[in-house]
């Protein structure tokens, strides 16, 4: 006997739900609606009335803990990423993008992907120290660090911290590539290491554009800067002398689709030479999340996004699979991908990726062990 389903929430979308925050005060400014267990919990806790009134909820504050890591450089594998090891100075993000597929990592620390993921935020102070280290190692073989490719490394807390900052300077000493992903135009306080680093090419800089609309950037990336000053920082960084790519990501059906050649008309005319884009993911907690959040923002698109979500995946709400897992497979999946082909060709974009100098790399001071 098939299984009831909620009047008003059709087959297509994910069954269980995050549960909704009761209070909005709770999470004022933030981007997850809910805040549900992670997916390794032994329980389940939910909100309810219990008839005795409840005290006004205060905004939930942005807690960071510092965390002793043993190594900085995390080694990646996967066939769809064109680097093999990355950084990420800090664990959660206080942008809130609701979409972001990071989300499910809090899990690991016993924490939601919801609420917690954006406001209980994770440093790792040591950074530049273990990065010097491993660096210095004997026999290591240099090859672009992609920062930050799960958390943002310009997310507000960077402006105090600065782990992001102190990460170049290491990266500068030693004559190492990096490519940096952020859809913050604090990146441009960096532009003194950065154009140093550009010079011998050393360094190329990827900027997110979800949407051009300030309304919807702000309920779905809440804390992230206006799309105005991600324009103005690709802006900055192309005139410095600094390769910048433009990604569109994640192209979301029914919200943000139809804005894909606008973006990077937009990007291109500040100086952007490359372009990207990423078809929206949902792993894990992030299916329920986003379904949620489509609930409170916009009720009438959930069903027609997640259907062409679903479409490009396979039939599922996301296929990991090497390969699809970034720009999906289907009818969909494939308009958006000869989208981008014919804008990025009719604006002039580069057809290929700027490569890295990986060859200029010298641990510093190395030359006195000669003596």
């Amino acid at each position: 006997m098939p299984r009831p389903v909620a009047a008003g929430f059709p087959e297509s979308l994910p069954r269980r739900l995050a549960t909704t925050t009761t209070d909005p005060q709770a999470r004022r400014g933030r981007g997850a609606t809910a805040n549900p267990d992670g997916r390794f919990e032994a329980t389940r806790r939910e909100a309810f009335d219990d008839g005795w009134g409840a005290a006004e909820a205060l905004p939930a504050r942005t807690a960071v803990t510092p965390e002793r890591a043993r190594r900085i450089i995390t080694r990646n594998t996967s066939p769809d990423i064109p680097f093999d090891r990355l950084i990420n100075p800090y664990r959660g993000c206080e942008h809130g993008c609701i979409y972001c597929f990071a989300r499910p990592n809090h899990a690991y620390l016993g924490l939601s992907p919801g609420l917690d993921f954006e406001t209980r935020l994770f440093t790792k102070p040591d950074a530049a120290r273990l990065l010097t280290r491993e660096l210095s190692a004997p026999g290591y073989a240099p090859r672009t660090i992609a920062l930050g490719t799960a958390t943002d490394p310009y997310q507000p807390i960077e402006r105090e911290h600065r782990l992001t900052r102190s990460l170049l300077e290491v990266l500068a000493r030693f004559r190492h590539p990096v490519g940096i992903v952020t859809k913050s135009n604090l990146v441009t306080r960096d532009l003194d290491i950065l154009a140093a680093m550009a010079a011998d090419g050393l360094v190329k800089v990827a900027v997110s554009v979800t949407t051009l609309d300030p309304v919807l950037a702000r309920r779905m990336e809440p804390r992230a800067p206006h799309p105005r000053k991600r324009l103005e920082a690709i802006r900055a960084l192309s005139a410095a002398g600094i390769p910048v790519m433009v990604i569109v990501a994640p192209v979301i059906p029914a919200l943000n689709d139809h804005e894909i050649e606008a973006i990077l008309a937009e990007a291109r005319a500040c100086g952007a030479g490359e372009a990207n884009h990423v078809l929206l993911r949902l792993p894990h907690e992030l299916d329920a999340l986003v379904s949620d959040w489509f609930a409170e923002h916009y009720p009438g698109r959930r069903e027609h996004a997640f259907a062409l979500v679903r479409q490009a995946r396979g039939g599922r709400a996301y296929d990991a699979a090497f390969g699809r897992r970034m720009v999906g497979q289907g009818a969909y999946a494939e308009l958006i991908v000869q989208r981008m082909r014919l804008a990025k060709a009719r604006l002039g974009f580069a057809r290929e990726r700027v490569t890295l100098n990986a060859g200029a790399f010298a641990v510093p001071g190395a030359q006195l062990a000669l003596f």
